[in-house]
C-alpha cells in the first residue's frame, strides 16, 4: 500500500528584519555564503526569484553530487517564496517549499513548511537537511 504524501513545518526566529532575511533567500551570492547542510559543498547555485525563475543548488557530498532543482511559484518580497523542488531524495518528483516571514520587533519569525513529499524517508531525510540549512541561514545573518 502506497504512503500518503508528507508534509514538514520548521520554524525558526532570526535576528534580522523580513527583508534581510528574504533577501538572503533570493540573492545567489547570498545563498552560496550559507545554503548548505552540514559538511556538504555547494558546485553551482542558479536563484531567478521570480515566478517560473529557476532555481537550483547542486551540492558535493562524500557519494558525489546532487542536484536540486525547482521553479518559483510565489515571490513576495519581504513576506513569502514558494518554489517547487525535486532532487533524489524527493524521488526525483517535485515538491513544494513555502517560507513565510513575519517580523517580531527587530527579528523575524520564519516558517518553512515543504509538502507534496512522497514518503516518510524523504520527510526524515529533509527534516535534518532543512533543520542544518536554517542554522546555517541563523549563523549567516549574525555573522
Amino acid at each position: 500500500m502506497a504512503e500518503t504524501q508528507q508534509m514538514l513545518r520548521l520554524t525558526r526566529l532570526l535576528n534580522a528584519t523580513p527583508e534581510e532575511v528574504f533577501d538572503a533567500w533570493t540573492d545567489p551570492a547570498s545563498l552560496s555564503a550559507w545554503f548548505f547542510p552540514g559538511p556538504i559543498e555547494l558546485e553551482e547555485v542558479i536563484c531567478e526569484p521570480r515566478v517560473g525563475g529557476r532555481l537550483r543548488i547542486v551540492m558535493r557530498g562524500e557519494s558525489g553530487l546532487f542536484p536540486h532543482d525547482g521553479e518559483f511559484v510565489a515571490v513576495e518580497r519581504p513576506h513569502r517564496l514558494a518554489f517547487t523542488w525535486r532532487s533524489p531524495a524527493t524521488g526525483d518528483v517535485d515538491t513544494l517549499v513555502t517560507i513565510e516571514l513575519a517580523a517580531q520587533g527587530k527579528r523575524t519569525a520564519l516558517t518553512l513548511t515543504h509538502e507534496k513529499l512522497p514518503d516518510r524517508e524523504a520527510m526524515a531525510k529533509h527534516e535534518g537537511g532543512w533543520t542544518s540549512v536554517l542554522d546555517s541561514l541563523a549563523d549567516h545573518l549574525i555573522g
